[in-house]
């Protein structure tokens, strides 16, 4: 078959992820803008990401203990389709009433809707992801390889301003059917290289009752609850902030897209040198993350200029670098084999809970003071980082990931 030189099931996953990752900053970084010069307000537009995060996290586990029954082929195709039907319908309302053919009392509900789409059906991807990663690889180079699949995601993150800005210039509608259309073919990618293995019934009468409580899940899930709010908070106002804050600067809309490209490639950077280049164990990677988070959103909140504004992203994807791969991985390793789908999937339900507290907690933070919501992120790293270095699940895990060449 023409397709068998693409035999590459970890390559497509991979690819997965880096179109999610297009379209989702692309999104990140146009829709605010749009939504509120077409007359929605902060809050408005934030909840359009809350909706999706709510239904991301009610069904995120849902789709993890899919993937353990019915195999992690057909839940991350389902993911990569919903993906692809969602952006479609997120940024098709925005340009109908720009031009007058749908009447504004509609683009709120049809924004929604398609952000809905996106978590209830999106969400499938990253936990067949992870957990098929956790299947093909041993426990020392757990975390190289979660910090490879979660660098293909942000890879894209870096990639979508970029590709999208240069497209939107010839058409506004391109860039977003083009991310769509890359989230198609990876998703038949996956379905026609994954191997056809049928779930493995025999785990059935023995699997664990594994729960969100259950003492090796609980401590991993509440940094990662901490982790989105503070993250979120950051995605969500990085426009608003440098519009009005550096509103005497050229070229806002260049200088947002530059943002969340230095946000993405310090991440990358900062996750190649700590899993790979210069491993270390997930605890530390855990603690040094979290102080240079902590550190970030002081020298964010306190940036007199903008290149002191992108030092601070700098330092922040850096830090988001070190715990990203390390909370993953040092969850997978507490974990046994059967539950690999059901903990990734409990992972990725607490991951959106960031957008969905954005609009409660950090936008009327923002509206009151925006450099309150910085100093606000910051005490929350640094109760992250205390709870590292007291927890004894967190504090004894000491799982390293090795550079095995």
């Amino acid at each position: 078959m023409a397709f068998q030189k693409l035999d590459n099931p970890t390559g497509w996953l991979k690819f997965g992820l880096f179109s999610v990752g297009l379209g989702q900053s692309f999104a990140f970084v146009l829709v605010p803008p749009l939504a509120r010069d077409l007359g929605l307000s902060v809050v408005e537009t934030s909840s359009i990401f809350a909706v999706s995060a709510i239904a991301w996290a009610l069904t995120s586990a849902s789709w993890g203990r899919a993937s353990d029954k019915y195999g992690r082929r057909n839940i991350a195709t389902i993911g990569l389709i919903g993906y692809s039907i969602s952006i479609i319908a997120l940024i098709t309302p925005l340009f109908l009433v720009e031009k007058n053919v749908l009447d504004f009392v509609y683009l709120l509900p049809l924004l929604v809707m398609g952000r809905l789409i996106n978590g209830l059906i999106g969400s499938a991807t990253r936990p067949a992801a992870f957990a098929y990663i956790a299947d093909i690889t041993d426990r020392s180079k757990r975390t190289k390889k979660f910090a490879r699949l979660e660098s293909s995601f942000l890879v894209g993150t870096i990639m979508g301003p970029m590709i999208g800005g240069f497209l939107f210039l010839y058409s506004k509608m391109l860039p977003f059917y083009l991310f769509a259309f890359c989230g198609g073919i990876a998703a038949l990618g996956i379905f026609l290289s994954f191997p056809n293995i049928s779930p493995k019934r025999s785990l059935e009468k023995t699997k664990s009752k594994l729960s969100y409580t259950d003492r090796l899940v609980f401590p991993f899930l509440l940094l990662a609850s901490i982790f989105s709010l503070c993250q979120a908070s950051l995605l969500q106002s990085i426009g608003f902030f440098i519009t009005d804050i550096f509103s005497n600067e050229k070229d806002l809309p260049l200088l947002i897209s530059l943002t969340f490209g230095l946000l993405s490639i310090s991440t990358v950077v900062s996750q190649y040198i700590f899993t790979d280049l210069r491993p270390i164990s997930n605890n530390k990677l855990l603690i040094y993350g979290s102080f240079l988070l902590s550190i970030s959103y002081i020298q964010a909140a306190t940036a007199s200029s903008i290149a002191l504004f992108y030092l601070a992203m700098i330092i922040n994807g850096m830090g988001s670098g070190m715990v990203r791969p390390a909370n993953s991985s040092a969850l997978s390793l507490a974990q046994t084999p059967d539950n690999q789908g059901t903990a990734a999937g409990f992972l990725g339900s607490v991951i959106p809970i960031g957008h969905i507290l954005t609009p409660l907690i950090a936008m009327p933070i923002y509206q009151y003071n925006p450099t309150y919501l910085y100093y606000f992120s910051s005490a929350l790293c640094f109760m992250a980082l205390f709870f590292i270095i007291v927890h004894p699940v967190l504090r004894d895990h000491e799982q390293t990931s090795i550079n095995i060449n």
